[in-house]
C-alpha cells in the first residue's frame, strides 16, 4: 500500500481576501490582556456564590479506615460531599475512567481528592475542611520506576518494522545508551478555576479555564449520570494551558458541580499555586533505552528502543502520550529495521498527563543524544552523522508511511548550520576544551534535529469527526461556531484571517463565537497542534460554503448572472461594488436564516491500523533544527544559555509574529526543562511546590533566540499549514545537552542538567573524552 501525502487531496483556495495571511495584525485580545481588563475565570461574580475546597490525602498510598463529616464543627451552612454522594460512576471520563472523582477505599498519591466542602467564603471553606475526621492506614507505596516495573503497566505498546536481528547482524558497530528526563510542571500563569451552577430546568453549567470543553462535557455526562442536553460547558479563555488544562478541568468541573448540587448554589473552586502543583498533572518522566546498529559510515541499520514513562497513579491520557512517543522514537532518521516497546508504569505519585509535545520531547532527547554518541564513536561530527541518516522525500517511516514533498529535515539542518557556522565552531570548541586552563570559562555549542506529527494520531481525527458551523447574523456578519479555545496560540486573530482567505470576506465581516457547548458543535480539543491545520481548514471551508450560497443567490437575483466576484468583503457585479454585509442582510430579509455546517474528513489515504501500528500516523510532519550555545562556569558548573538559533519548517506561516512567538516560547520552555526545572519528591510529596522553589526561566535567564521560519506547504487543508505549537518543545533540550557536552566533556544523558548533577558526574569522572 502506498501512503503518500499527495494523492487525491489537493489544496482548495477560495477568493483572495487581499493577502491577510502572512501579515501580523494585532491580536484582538492583546490590549485587554496586557492592561488587565480581560475577564478570566475568576473575574466574574454570581449572586449567592459559595466557594469550594478539597480535602486531600497526605499519604502516597493508604487505606481510608473512616471518614466522618461533623457539621456542628463547620461554619454555618457549609456542605460536604464524599464518594457516597456521587450520582454516577466514580471515574473521570477520558480514554478510560480509572481516575476516581473522589478516593473511595484507598488513596493512591499525595494530594488525591478525598472529600469536598463548600461555604460562603474562601476562609469558611478552608475552615470547613477541619470538620472532616478521617483516619488512614498507611500502605507501602511504589515511588520509583525500578519497583514499578515489577508490577503490570498501566498500558503498553509495541511496534516493529523490518528484521531487527538481520539489521544488527549486518551492522559494523553497536551503540547503546539510556536517556532519562524528569517531570515538568506547566506553570501556566492562571491556575485552575471553575464555577458551576444548576439552572431551573436541571441543566448543570460549568464555566472556567479549559482547553477542551467537550472533554469536560463528556466527563460531566458520565460522572453526574445526566443526559447530554442537561450539561452545558462554557470555556473562558485560559491564561495559559500547555496541555495542563486538557485533562484536569474535567476533575475540578465535577467537583464544583457536585458541591453546587449539594448546597443548591453556584460554587467556585479556584486553586492557589501550591494546590495546583500538588494535585494536577505534569509531564511524564521517562527512561528511554536505545540500542543502535550502524554500518561503517555511521548509517543506522537497526534500532531496538524501549520507552518507559512514569504515569503516576492513574492512566488518564498516558496511553495516547505513549502512542505519540513510540511513533516519534526513531526520530527524523532512516532506519530499515526497528523494534520499539513502550509501557507506562504506575507509581504512587500524582497522575501525569498532557504537556506540550505529548511524549515526543522525551524520545527526542533520546534519539538526539544517541546520534551525538554515534558521531563520537564513529569519529564523525554531530552534523555529518545527521546528514547521513536524515529522512528524505520518498523514504518510509517504520509505520510504512512514505514521506511526501513537504519533508524538510535536510533543509532545516542546512539552514541552521548556514546561520551558525556550526561545524567549524563545534570543532574549535572541542579543541579549546582539551586545552582549557584552570578557571577558564567553558563554552559549547550543540545541535538537534526533530520533527512532529501534526494533528491527532492515527485515526484520531476520523474518530473526532470535528464539526464547525457558520451562520449569518442580523447585521450581515458571519458568525463562526467552534469549540476551539483561545489559550494564547492566537486563534482569535487567525480564524478570521483563515475565513477571509477562503471566502473573500473582510476581517470585520467575521465573528468568532464563545466556546459554549450549548451553542457550538464539537470541533475537537485545542491540542495536538491541530487548531490552525485541522479546525482552521474546516472553518475556512465552512465559511466559504456559506458565502457561496449568498453569492449564488445574489447572482440569480441579478437576471441570472454568474456568481459575482468578492474580495475584501466587497461583491462586484459589473462596476458595482456592494459590501457583503448589505447583500447578506437582503438575503436574510428574503430567504430567512442561513446556517452551514461541515465535518472534517481526513484524506482517504490516511489509513492507520491501531493494532499493528502500520499506516499513516500523521498526514504530515513539521520539522525543526536547533543550535544552542552555552557558557559553563568551570567551578560551579552553572550553565547559562547565551544564544539559540531555531529553524522551524511549519508548512505555511500564517501570522509571522505569533509564529515566531510560539517558537521562542516553546524553545525557552524546553531549555527550562533541560537545565533548571526539577520536581523534587520525598516519600511521594512534592518538596518544591511553590514558584519560590520550582524554578522556571525568567526574562533574565532567556538567551537570545533567533528564529528562522521555513515553508514547505502540506498539500492538504486550506493553505498548507502544519501546526507549530508543540514543535519547538522537541529540540531545545537535546541541543542544550549537546552544548554542555561540547563545553565540559561530560556525557549528558539525564535532564535537568543542574549544576549539582554535573558536579556529581565530574566527580565520578564521567567524561565523553574517555569513550
Amino acid at each position: 500500500m502506498n501512503w503518500r501525502g499527495d494523492q487525491g487531496h489537493k489544496t482548495e483556495k477560495g477568493p483572495s481576501s487581499g493577502g491577510h495571511l502572512g501579515t501580523s495584525p494585532p491580536r484582538p485580545d492583546g490590549i485587554p490582556k496586557a492592561s488587565g481588563a480581560f475577564q478570566y475565570a475568576d473575574d466574574f461574580v454570581l449572586p449567592g456564590m459559595y466557594w469550594g475546597a478539597t480535602l486531600r490525602s497526605p499519604h502516597p498510598h493508604a487505606r481510608i479506615k473512616s471518614l466522618k463529616w461533623n457539621p456542628d464543627k463547620a461554619p454555618k451552612d457549609a456542605v460536604c460531599v464524599t464518594v457516597a454522594d456521587l450520582p454516577g460512576p466514580n471515574g473521570v471520563k477520558l480514554k478510560t475512567d480509572d481516575w476516581p472523582i473522589l478516593a473511595d477505599s484507598e488513596v493512591q498519591h499525595v494530594g488525591e481528592a478525598v472529600a469536598l466542602v463548600a461555604a460562603s467564603t474562601k476562609l469558611a471553606a478552608r475552615a470547613a475542611l477541619d470538620a472532616i475526621d478521617i483516619e488512614y492506614e498507611s500502605l507501602t507505596p511504589i515511588l520509583d520506576l525500578t519497583e514499578a516495573d515489577k508490577h503490570p503497566p498501566l498500558c503498553s505498546l509495541e511496534m516493529k518494522s523490518g528484521d531487527i536481528d538481520k539489521g544488527f547482524n549486518g551492522s559494523d558497530q553497536i551503540v547503546e545508551g539510556t536517556y532519562r528526563t524528569g517531570y515538568q510542571e506547566h506553570i501556566y500563569i492562571e491556575c485552575h478555576a471553575i464555577t458551576s451552577w444548576f439552572e431551573d430546568d436541571g441543566t448543570v453549567v460549568v464555566k472556567g479555564t479549559m482547553q477542551c470543553p467537550y472533554f469536560v462535557h463528556a466527563s460531566m455526562v458520565h460522572g453526574l449520570a445526566l443526559s447530554e442536553d442537561k450539561v452545558r460547558v462554557v470555556a473562558t479563555p485560559p491564561g495559559g494551558g500547555f496541555g495542563g488544562k486538557e485533562d484536569y478541568p474535567s476533575m475540578i468541573g465535577l467537583h464544583a458541580a457536585l458541591l453546587s448540587k449539594a448546597c443548591a448554589r453556584p460554587v467556585r473552586i479556584v486553586y492557589d499555586r501550591h494546590e495546583d502543583i500538588i494535585a494536577t498533572t505534569k509531564r511524564h518522566p521517562s527512561v528511554v533505552h536505545r540500542r543502535a546498529g550502524v554500518d561503517s559510515k555511521g548509517q543506522l541499520q537497526a534500532l531496538d528502543i524501549e520507552v518507559i514513562l512514569d504515569g503516576g497513579a492513574y492512566t488518564t491520557l498516558s496511553e495516547v502520550v505513549l502512542s505519540r512517543a513510540v511513533l516519534h522514537a526513531v526520530g527524523p532518521y532512516r532506519c530499515p529495521n526497528v523494534r520499539i516497546r513502550g509501557r507506562v508504569l504506575k507509581t504512587n505519585t500524582a497522575t501525569n498527563g498532557a504537556f506540550r509535545g505529548f511524549g515526543a520531547p522525551q524520545v527526542a532527547f533520546g534519539h538526539e543524544r544517541q546520534m551525538d554518541e554515534i558521531a563520537r564513536q564513529m569519529n564523525l561530527d554531530p552534523l555529518e552523522v545527521r546528514l547521513r541518516n536524515v529522512l528524505e522525500e520518498g523514504d518510509r517511516l517504520p509505520t510504512g508511511q512514505q514521506l511526501d514533498d513537504s519533508t524538510a529535515g535536510r533543509l532545516c539542518l542546512e539552514t541552521v548550520v548556514g546561520e551558525t557556522n556550526f561545524q567549524k565552531r563545534w570543532k574549535e570548541l572541542e579543541d579549546r576544551r582539551a586545552n582549557a586552563g584552570d578557571g577558564e570559562l567553558l563554552r559549547g555549542i550543540g545541535l538537534s534535529l526533530y520533527f512532529h506529527g501534526a494533528g491527532f494520531t492515527g485515526n484520531g481525527e476520523r474518530f473526532l469527526n470535528s464539526e464547525v458551523t457558520a451562520r449569518l447574523l442580523e447585521d450581515g456578519r458571519v458568525e463562526v461556531l467552534t469549540a476551539a479555545v483561545e489559550m494564547g496560540q492566537g486563534c482569535a486573530v487567525l480564524f478570521p484571517m483563515l475565513a477571509c482567505e477562503a471566502s473573500g470576506l473582510g476581517v470585520n465581516d467575521v465573528v468568532i463565537s464563545e466556546a459554549d457547548t450549548a451553542e457550538v458543535p464539537d470541533s475537537g480539543p485545542s491540542v495536538a497542534s491541530r487548531t490552525s491545520m485541522i479546525v482552521g481548514s474546516l472553518l475556512g471551508a465552512t465559511v466559504r460554503d456559506l458565502t457561496e450560497k449568498v453569492l449564488a443567490w445574489w447572482g440569480q437575483k441579478h437576471n441570472g448572472s454568474d456568481r459575482p466576484e468578492i474580495a475584501n468583503g466587497r461583491v462586484s457585479v459589473g462596476d458595482d461594488k456592494t459590501p457583503f454585509r448589505d447583500i447578506a442582510k437582503q438575503y436574510l430579509d428574503s430567504e430567512g436564516s442561513l446556517e452551514v455546517s461541515n465535518h472534517y474528513k481526513p484524506p482517504e489515504w490516511q489509513v492507520f491500523d491501531d493494532e499493528t501500528y502500520q499506516g499513516v500516523a500523521y498526514p504530515t510532519y513539521a520539522w525543526g533544527a536547533d543550535v544552542v550555545e552555552v557558557e559553563v562556569d568551570p567551578d560551579t558548573l552553572a550553565v547559562r544559555p547565551t544564544k539559540v538559533t531555531a529553524v522551524c519548517e511549519v508548512g505555511k506561516v500564517l501570522h509571522p509574529a505569533m509564529c515566531r512567538g510560539q517558537v521562542e516560547g516553546g524553545t525557552l520552555q524546553a531549555l527550562g526543562w533541560a537545565l533548571m526545572e526539577e520536581v523534587k519528591l520525598e516519600n511521594g510529596r512534592y518538596l518544591n511546590d511553590r514558584l519560590a522553589t520550582y524554578i522556571i526561566p525568567t526574562f533574565k535567564d532567556s538567551p537570545k533566540i533567533e528564529v528562522r521560519l521555513l515553508e514547505k506547504p502540506w498539500n492538504g487543508g486550506l493553505v498548507g499549514a502544519k501546526g507549530v505549537g508543540e514543535l519547538p518543545m522537541d529540540g531545545g533540550a537535546p541541543a542544550a545537552a549537546s552544548a554542555i557536552e561540547n563545553a565540559t566533556g561530560l556525557k549528558v544523558d539525564t535532564i535537568p542538567a543542574t549544576p549539582e548533577r554535573l558536579f556529581e558526574w565530574r566527580q565520578a569522572g564521567r567524561a565523553t573524552d574517555e569513550v
